[in-house]
């Protein structure tokens, strides 16, 4: 019980004790303005617990009562209305996310006693407008006022020894931040912070407009200084600077060029365009182009996020010397029709054409080996995309959201395909499974709405959570005969699936891969004889089981009875009932003599085969025939 509060309001909290003191660690009161208790059973509030408040969507005010010294990780994150807070006087700590995103907060007034405000501690508080921080704070953490679009001003106290990275980060509204004079550690100059001896460029205030030149004593600029400021048109770079930290410049939606001292011996520019100094990487295109641009051709890589959001691309030519297009180097060009990738192409990074909403189609060419994770995540117009037959892996969600794809054809060459690689690509009717994919994970294909029939090759072993979950028009699906696992859902809300049809062994399952079960759900269970452990797998997945006969007969490649036996090669011939079948043998595919070996009658739909002669010969081919 609050002793000093009504018994209503008493039940609103949950706490802990511990030491003689408390943590609020819940709250399930009306919201609106809440006051925080200073004391409970006799014992002070000191501290308000991780995610006490986290999301609580009806809070508007609060108060925190000068007991409290500490306020935890994400206390008070997602609280959407909350707009006004008053702390105490002792606070000395503000965790982790302890506000973050609480959109409505319009100001914060931190006491002098905070030495410490945590990473995110403030993110997305896009209405918070000014902040005052505390004189005797000492850190403030990663991203911690990041993404505060309205703030308009800050001023960093003497007592600051540790600004964390991107701690200001994409403040669109914040025009300068200016550093107390008696500070040690960081210095300002017109509003752009740096360290101490002004050697290093830490952050150009996001509401910064016009052009602006970087000073002369400066050496390195740190990651993301000049990300998401909109207003900049002109950024010079001075002859010093040896090191530009990554992810410059994008989001400058006005910036037309970045120009280079001559005197550089790290950098240099051509036309407004950001290179190394031998101009075989391009690092950054200006956000405030427009139209096409053909990329020189001593360009050999396109830097991480070198086109990152430039909206009025509409084309690129590369020259064929480039091997690498970096992580997000096209991400969000909205206009960007198509890049017609070089032959010397060797790797597609991460992200790298991700959000290219009006991206109609792409080559892939045989020289790429790796496709990144969202390399085209949500490019919603691509309807074709050839993938070239070198490309060994296809990362997690490479083509996830491509709700225009109508096909896709996966190399032999594919070895791994990963978690939600097509996934919600609506519009796909054909999936064709390369020979050499070994594990189909999470996902891949979920939601592929349009699917209506896949065939799954020998070379997969597994079938993940997921994986065809949602394709509702998807009526039959063929699994390969080394398949040994389908995880959970895979086929979940499969509602056209009538038929799956399998070459090898019943592989492990649970009672979820064709989920739900409803009465009309009428999936069969199709498998070869001579194969086993289906009686078992149709009582697990609850689905009626058939035997599956094909046109001819087949050797099958799993089970025990295949390979080399005790003195003598071994296998199951598959067919249908009381059928003779010839096994023929040869020794050059090159220029063959088939000889009969053996006849054998399918019991049952199937026989054991053997040949103990085959030690006999370098080499021994087998076929099938009718009599």
């Amino acid at each position: 019980m609050l002793l000093t509060l009504p018994v209503a309001v008493q039940a609103q909290f949950t706490f802990t004790t511990n030491n003689g003191a408390i943590t609020i660690t819940g709250y399930a009161g009306p919201g609106g303005a809440v006051t925080i208790p200073d004391t409970t059973n006799g014992y002070p509030v000191t501290s308000i617990g991780t995610n006490a408040f986290c999301n609580c969507i009806s809070l508007t005010s609060v108060t925190i009562p000068d007991s409290v010294t500490n306020i935890e990780d994400a206390a008070f994150s997602d609280c959407y209305s909350l707009t006004s807070v008053t702390i105490g006087t002792n606070l000395t700590n503000i965790g982790d996310s302890a506000f973050e995103n609480c959109t409505g907060l319009t100001s914060v007034l931190i006491p002098d006693s905070v030495t410490n405000i945590g990473d995110y501690a403030f993110w997305s508080c896009t209405s918070l407008t000014n902040v005052m921080l505390p004189t005797n704070v000492t850190s403030l953490g990663d991203w911690a006022f990041s993404y505060c679009s309205s703030l308009t001003s800050v001023t960093i106290p003497g007592s600051v020894t540790n600004i964390g990275n991107y701690a200001f980060s994409c403040c669109t509204s914040l025009s300068a931040i200016t550093v107390d004079a008696s500070n040690s550690s960081y210095s300002s100059a017109d509003g752009v912070l740096f360290n101490q001896s002004q050697t290093t460029l830490i952050q150009c205030p996001g509401g910064k407009a016009g052009s602006y030149t970087v000073p002369n004593t400066v050496i390195s600029i740190c990651d993301e200084a000049f990300f998401d400021c909109p207003s900049l048109t002109n950024v010079t770079i001075g002859g010093s600077v040896t090191s530009i930290g990554g992810w410059q410049f994008n989001d400058d939606f006005s910036l037309s060029a970045i120009t280079v001292d001559a005197s550089n011996s790290s950098y240099s520019s051509v036309d407004g365009v950001l290179f190394n100094q031998s101009r075989t990487t391009l690092l950054q295109y200006p956000g405030g182009k427009a139209g096409s641009y053909t990329v020189p051709n001593s360009v050999t890589c396109l830097g991480d996020s070198a086109f990152y959001d430039c909206i009025n691309l509409t084309g690129v030519a590369l020259p064929n010397n480039v091997t690498n297009i970096g992580a997000s180097a096209f991400q969000g060009c909205g206009k960007l029709v198509g890049v017609p990738l070089p032959n010397s192409l060797i790797n597609i990074g991460d992200g790298a054409f991700c959000e290219c909403y009006s991206l109609t189609s792409v080559a892939i060419p045989d020289s790429v080996i790796t496709i990144g994770n969202e390399a085209f995540y949500d490019c919603t117009s691509l309807t074709n995309a050839t993938i070239g037959d070198s490309v060994t892996s296809i990362g997690e969600e490479a083509f996830f959201l491509c709700t225009s794809l109508t096909s896709v054809t996966i190399p032999d060459s594919v070895t791994g395909l990963g978690p939600e690689a097509f996934a919600q690509c609506s519009s796909l009717t054909c999936a064709t499974i390369g020979n050499c994919v070994t594990s189909i994970w999470a996902s891949a294909f979920y939601d592929c709405t349009s699917l209506t029939s896949v065939t799954i090759p020998n070379s997969v072993t597994s079938i993940g959570f997921f994986a065809f979950s949602g394709c509702s028009s998807l009526t039959n699906v063929t699994i390969g005969a080394s398949v040994t696992s389908i995880a959970g859902e895979a086929f979940y809300n499969c509602t056209k699936l009538t038929g799956a049809y399998f070459l090898g062994n019943a592989p492990s399952a649970d009672s979820s891969v064709f989920y739900p079960l409803w009465a009309d759900n009428h999936v069969i269970i199709y498998y070869l004889p001579g194969t086993t452990g289906w009686s078992n797998f149709s009582a697990i997945t609850g689905r009626p089981t058939a035997l599956w006969f094909l046109p001819n007969p087949l050797i099958l490649t799993v089970g025990p009875s295949f390979g080399a036996q005790t003195n003598a090669f071994g296998f199951i011939i598959s067919w249908a009932t009381n059928i003779p079948v010839v096994v023929e043998a040869c020794t050059n595919l090159s220029n063959p003599v088939w000889s009969p070996v053996g006849t054998n009658t399918l019991t049952g739909g199937s026989s054991s085969f053997s040949d103990p002669q085959w030690t006999n010969y370098p080499a021994r081919f087998y076929r099938l025939r009718s009599p």
